[in-house]
């Protein structure tokens, strides 16, 4: 199962992502443990100054926008 990160403080567009990715996995019907990272000093270990960022499997996969439905699918592909 795949470990999916969403980096961010708790901003609208941080939620914002969180559903784009919940709707991804129920459209792709895979699972995965979503975790919500607001610390700031544990998205700085990333290498982010920009969010919401995705980390999937512990590697970097999108910063600093709100991805689609389709671009979250390809990240899980």
């Amino acid at each position: 199962m795949k470990t999916i990160k969403i980096l961010g403080t708790g901003c609208p567009k941080c939620k914002q992502t969180e559903s784009v990715i919940n709707e991804a996995l129920a459209l792709s019907g895979q699972q995965a443990e979503v975790i919500k990272v607001e610390d700031i000093q544990k998205i700085m270990e990333y290498n982010v100054m920009s969010t919401p960022a995705i980390v999937v499997d512990e590697v970097l996969k999108m910063k600093g926008k709100v991805p689609t439905v389709s671009e979250v699918l390809a990240l899980l592909a």
